[in-house]
């Protein structure tokens, strides 16, 4: 299987294809110039349990830090895999967004 996550800004998410389909996104809302506020990911049934989840994710966050970007984890599903995997913390940011 190959992976290609790439932003799509007019949609407001990243996606994540799988050999050319779609498998699944993470929808954001900007919030100033710098920060994401990521509020849902989905994965299409077919393709979970098999690393894509966490593909999307991973390919996700690399692309934030070299914009130089921060995040606000709103999404559970972002949230635990940045709890998981320390190296993303210093991504996330505070927000006074309710």
């Amino acid at each position: 299987m190959s992976y290609l996550v790439e932003d799509d800004p007019a949609r407001r998410r990243f996606e994540i294809l799988v050999d050319d389909a779609l498998a699944g996104f993470t929808a954001y809302r900007p919030r100033g110039a710098d920060v994401l506020v990521f509020t849902h990911t989905q994965v299409d049934p077919a393709f979970r349990g098999k690393g894509v989840g966490e593909a999307l994710i991973r390919g996700t966050l690399d692309e934030v830090r070299r914009r130089g970007a921060r995040v606000v984890p709103r999404c559970p599903f972002m949230a635990a895999f940045i709890d998981r995997h320390a190296a993303y913390a210093d991504l996330v940011t505070a927000t006074d967004e309710p």
